[in-house]
């Protein structure tokens, strides 16, 4: 079933897309374009939305792997390939904004790479950005990674890192796989733990951030890290 059958031609994604332009488009017909067709008995539209509910909706699209893509009525090999080709794309795009030597401007630059390179993980993983006085990044390492609710993380490693590069400030990221965008008492009690190791040696933790899903969250936005506030980059000029 095509949508130039079912839709009339104001309603269709193609033209809506041109007139309108893709912030126009719901998530379902941004997928419809992307699969381009639909199966027997049900428009592009259909096949995306079905996706879509199978995932609990887009921000969990790129969690999908391929086995669990083709099980998916009107997915085959080759729709899924393009899907995670096309999810790839968008990572790619994101983390080319965000490069070794590039000065962080604002918090929302470091919010939207790590959302858009954690927001999929399935097991929570633990990742430091280390930054020099100027706030430009001098290395992006995950330090550790683990079960679905727990990554260990031993602050000594994390400043030994720091002092190897050089680093004048580090930002800690991890994710919730859970999808809970809120800290934990774990969380708010290791940022305190590495802020205090962290200054012992002259580095400031700029911020904590916890990627859940599509949602990241800053703990010193939230006020939990009021020591790092003066060298924060939405902070300065």
């Amino acid at each position: 079933m095509t949508l130039l059958k079912t839709l009339a031609p104001r309603e269709r994604p193609r033209e809506r897309l041109l007139q309108f332009g893709p912030q126009s488009l719901t998530d379902a017909e941004i997928l419809a374009l992307l699969l381009g067709s639909g199966i027997r008995g049900k428009h592009a539209i259909s096949v995306a939305t079905e996706l879509l509910d199978s995932c609990q909706g887009i921000g969990g699209l790129p969690r999908l792997g391929m086995d669990e893509l083709i099980q998916t009525p009107g997915i085959g090999k080759a729709r899924a390939c393009m899907l995670i080709a096309a999810f790839e794309v968008g990572k790619r795009a994101g983390l080319a904004q965000l490069k070794h030597g590039q000065r962080i401007t604002s918090s929302r630059m470091v919010q939207e790479y790590c959302r858009l390179t954690m927001a999929h993980l399935t097991v929570e993983h633990c990742r430091a950005i280390f930054l020099d006085t100027q706030n430009r990044i001098i290395s992006d390492q995950e330090i550790s990674r683990g079960t679905l609710n727990e990554a260990p993380v031993y602050p000594r490693e994390i400043a030994k890192l720091a002092l190897g590069c050089h680093a004048a400030s580090v930002i800690i990221v991890h994710n919730h796989p859970s999808g809970i965008a809120e800290p934990s008492l774990a969380d708010l009690r290791l940022t305190d733990i590495l802020a205090a190791a962290l200054s012992l040696i002259d580095i400031v933790l700029l911020d904590h951030l916890i990627v859940a899903g599509p949602e990241v969250i800053s703990l010193a936005e939230l006020g939990h890290m009021p020591l790092a506030s003066q060298h924060h980059p939405d902070k300065q000029g």
